[in-house]
């Protein structure tokens, strides 16, 4: 250790008495010493500091547990053999409560096995009392370092899990709602699940956001796009194979399926699955059972499926294209997503959630949408759906000169559809005007309650129409009420 009478002694703060200044430091450098000898946490202590580190001392387990209490610690330095607790239990109190903080244990010489102990209760490391002043430095060094990928690993977790979450679906459409249920009381089950729905409605979103809210999160997620695989080499790919199985098969190669061994793995565009194949996925989904390609050897997995159609598979059975069987297997819990023209109130918030997300992406300041803008959002048909919209919505914060995105900043396709048709588009049928006005006005009615919700009362107001005579016109033209028939 350091001669400290060599160096100007400085009063150390202790783990009750640390300043405010001190408290507000970052995480990253502050350090916990713990010891029931003052002698030791003096002279550790000062040594410390000079190498840069904040440093708080408590001289029993009682001590170290309220300054744990108060703030984060980095590193947690513990003397093992202390009156009244010892630094095992001080340990146990950390891996169950601050399991943040990396911990080194202090021993003095012969108890080496209590050190060996320690290390199974969670401690990085051990020092051997006397300490050694450059074994001491690079314990620490490399402790932090350990810390900071633990630091580094929760805040990965925290973001993906942000990504992941409900709060990124966004949608107030009654189906969509419905989805968010669907979702809820899934997720932390074994059960299949098909996931239906035009190409860009979000499908593989879905599926990440069942895996992270299941107790699968922290194992593997494999994704399998089957369209953009050769029919040839899915079943490779899904199974793996063996050296020598086919041309070009110079290895054995772990598929897809082993990989997600824990966890899940999901299918997109299931539909496009030969029929070969589609035997081999029943029964891997019936027994948790399959052999790779060219092996005789069967092996078991233990991974959650999750597939997703943009094909009506019921049909896709009818014309025999797919296996009944697998359809009646996979078709256990299914999640159809609208496409994007049919929850047409849900455009203004997905544009705002995409806005707030480029602008943080691109680090671009624009404040909001216009309300043309989003009118001639709401009036576009989207055959990308979502993702379309999110381009659609990339572009315009790219582009945009103002601080509010403006309907020319949108894609040219999105403002063709706001143009009236000329006169003389469509060659005029005889008939009473009382008529011909029935199909615009059912057409407007129809798209008015969609976009709030099936809310007659809201959609009343925003029509400037009685509610009773919007009732009377829904009931005319056959236009079907809120699920549940619950008047609103």
């Amino acid at each position: 250790m350091p001669e400290t009478t060599q160096k100007p002694r400085t009063t150390l703060p202790t783990a009750a008495t640390a300043t405010a200044a001190e408290s507000s430091k970052p995480v990253a450098d502050r350090i916990l010493l713990v010891d029931d000898d003052k002698i030791i946490l003096s002279s550790l202590g000062e040594f410390l500091r000079l190498e840069g580190y904040t440093v708080d001392t408590a001289d029993s387990v009682a001590a170290a547990a309220a300054a744990l209490g108060q703030r984060p610690y980095a590193l947690l330095l513990t003397d093992i053999n202390m009156p009244k607790s010892t630094g095992f239990e001080l340990l146990q109190l950390v891996r169950q409560r601050f399991a943040e903080t990396v911990c080194i244990v202090i021993t003095g010489y012969g108890t080496i096995e209590s050190a060996v102990e320690a290390i199974k209760l969670g401690a990085y490391d051990y020092l051997t009392k006397p300490i050694d002043d450059d074994d001491l430095r690079l314990v620490v060094q490399r402790a932090m370092q350990q810390q900071a990928l633990l630091r580094e690993n929760r805040s990965l977790k925290q973001q993906l899990g942000m990504r992941f979450s409900l709060d990124n679906i966004v949608g107030n459409d009654y189906r969509m709602l419905k989805v968010f249920d669907l979702i809820e009381t899934v997720a932390d089950t074994r059960t299949t699940v098909l996931i239906s729905g035009e190409s860009g409605t979000g499908k593989s979103l879905i599926a990440r956001t069942i895996h992270h809210r299941s107790a699968r999160r922290d194992r593997p997620f494999i994704e399998v796009s089957c369209g953009a695989i050769p029919e040839s080499l899915l079943e490779s790919e899904l199974f793996g194979h063996v050296k020598g199985a086919f041309t070009g098969a110079v290895g054995d190669k772990v598929g897809k399926f082993k990989a997600a061994d824990g966890g899940t793995i999901f299918l997109d565009e299931i539909s496009s699955a030969s029929p070969a194949l589609q035997v081999k996925l029943l029964r891997v989904l019936q027994e948790k059972q399959f052999e790779a390609v060219g092996s005789n050897t069967t092996e078991t997995v233990d991974a959650r499926v999750i597939l997703a159609t943009n094909l009506d598979l019921k049909r896709e059975v009818e014309a025999g294209r797919f296996r009944q069987d697998l359809f009646y297997r996979i078709n256990v819990v299914t999640i159809h997503l609208p496409p994007l023209v049919e929850r047409l109130g849900d455009i203004p918030r997905l544009s705002e959630f995409f806005l707030r997300k480029i602008c943080a992406e691109v680090n671009k300041d624009v404040h909001g949408i216009s309300a043309e803008a989003i009118q001639a959002l709401q009036r576009y048909h989207w055959p990308g759906n979502v993702r379309e919209l999110e381009n659609a919505i990339e572009r315009a914060v790219v582009l945009t000169k103002s601080r509010e995105i403006m309907p020319e900043d949108l894609p040219s396709n999105v403002l063709d559809d706001m143009a009236p048709p000329s006169r003389g588009d469509a060659p005029w049928t005889p008939q009473p005007l009382k008529q011909a006005l029935e199909g615009p006005e059912k057409r407007i009615l129809e798209a008015a309650l969609k976009a709030n919700n099936w809310n007659r009362q809201l959609t009343a107001q925003v029509l400037e129409i009685n509610r009773t005579t919007l009732y009377k016109k829904m009931k005319r033209y056959g236009l079907e009420f809120e699920p549940g028939g619950a008047a609103r």
